[in-house]
């Protein structure tokens, strides 16, 4: 069983019977025979009052099984050189691709219709609204979105927020909704007061369900969605209208207003006046910190998590004058890179209750680190790491999490300095 280095396949069946529901992924997909015995052991397993979760193949590839409801199994399979990233790691990040997975299926069908398992071929045909979401999150592994991963929401820094924020507070309830949202490029910029109280994996599927919209093309639409922990079962309605080029908002309303209303009414009404304030966002672009956050030269990439609003800022600093030009690094691998130092430090040092959302299929994951913890006399609240690649540094206080990569000629007896300094120049510039 191989698959080229790098890759991931998702397969799903129904849980009862292993008939194939659909396999996303890689583009070299697995023989059926394949898909067949990775099924059957996982049910040989349970036949047998063992809980088959996971293995590493021969290749040096993973594959992780999981199980919701009863109803439905998801099976990931990773190929093997995953970049430096370690057995753990590799498996945290599929077992939340899947739990991420399943809940886009809930979003786009309802949690009824996948529990309750009536018409096998019609559930096949329904599946493939869902596809254009999961392949985006498959898409994002090296892309510079992590909110799959940190269940945080992906966030751009707007240079002047006041306006945008009265402005989304006053469409939302011009619309006679309480949860309404602007995005540039997918990512959060203001959002009302209810869209925060949103369970954290709801925004984070909300925010790529933005982006499959918006690289569709549509200047708006009106999308019925289930929110997987707020409501599982009865769906609520989308409206989402483009108002620039990569600048996207949306309201979650009942049945009032129409599309038509809102589109014609309302859009023009509010945001009209602020295009010039929208532009300063796009010029923003994917630094997603305002001009007035300084950033040393020899920073690589940066990720800031605000551990009580559950939102995340994240960054590559690449450029043809940069000092990396001469090195083999990409901008794709910088984000990897930030990715797996996210999962190492996450997974060995800092509180697991903060950083995941505390969901039961992430028990396991808790546990493991618990056992690591009791090496320690003490809570860690820093770390580092030193590789050919880069040098990682990351910092945890009570209410940020923060994770820089530097190049390799930066002292190691300088990392402490320069990640402290370069928090506290983000969090006096913008407040985050």
């Amino acid at each position: 069983m191989m698959l080229p280095d790098g890759s991931t396949q998702l397969l799903c069946l129904t849980a009862s019977s292993g008939v194939p529901l659909f396999t996303r992924g890689a583009s070299k997909q697995l023989p059926f025979s394949v898909i067949g015995s990775l099924n059957g052991v996982h049910m040989f397993g349970g036949g047998q009052g063992a809980l088959l979760s996971s293995c590493e193949t021969e290749g040096g590839g993973k594959v992780v099984w999981k199980v919701f409801h009863d109803s439905v199994m998801l099976i990931a399979v990773s190929g093997g050189g995953s970049s430096g990233a370690c057995s753990g790691e590799e498996e945290s990040r599929l077992q939340r691709l899947l739990e991420n997975v399943w809940s886009c299926m809930v979003l786009v069908l309802g949690q009824d219709e996948l529990v309750n398992l009536r018409n096998i071929e019609r559930l096949k045909r329904d599946l493939r609204s869902c596809f254009c979401l999961i392949d985006k999150l498959l898409e994002e592994k090296h892309q510079g979105v992590l909110g799959n991963l940190t269940h945080c929401a992906d966030s751009l820094v707007p240079p002047n927020p006041t306006p945008l924020q009265e402005a989304v507070d006053g469409f939302a309830q011009a619309a006679d909704s309480e949860f309404g949202c602007l995005f540039v490029h997918g990512r959060i910029v203001v959002a009302t007061e209810k869209w925060w109280r949103l369970a954290p994996q709801e925004v984070v599927l909300l925010c790529a369900l933005v982006r499959t919209f918006s690289a569709s093309g549509s200047a708006s639409c009106d999308y019925p969605i289930f929110l997987p922990q707020g409501s599982p079962t009865v769906a609520h309605r989308l409206l989402r209208f483009q108002l620039l080029p990569g600048v996207d908002v949306c309201v979650l309303c009942g049945p009032t207003p129409s599309l038509q209303k809102a589109e014609t009414e309302l859009v023009g009404r509010f945001w009209s006046p602020l295009i010039e304030t929208l532009r300063s966002c796009l010029a923003v672009g994917e630094r997603c910190l305002p001009g007035s956050v300084p950033l040393r030269p020899d920073v690589l990439a940066l990720l800031l998590i605000n551990r009580e609003t559950r939102r995340s800022v994240s960054c590559v600093q690449i450029s043809s004058h940069h000092p990396l030009s001469d090195s083999s690094l990409s901008k794709s691998r910088c984000w990897e890179l930030l990715k797996l130092f996210y999962i190492f430090s996450i997974s060995r040092y800092f509180t697991q209750e903060e950083t995941l959302c505390g969901s039961p299929e992430e028990s396991t994951q808790r546990s493991h680190t618990e056992d690591f913890l009791h090496g320690f006399s003490h809570q860690p609240q820093q770390c580092y790491l030193v590789t050919e690649e880069c040098k990682s540094y990351g910092l945890q206080t009570q209410q940020h999490q923060f994770f820089l990569l530097m190049l390799p000629s930066v002292p190691t007896f300088a990392l402490r300095t320069v990640a402290t300094q370069t928090l506290a120049d983000i969090i006096s510039a913008t407040a985050f």
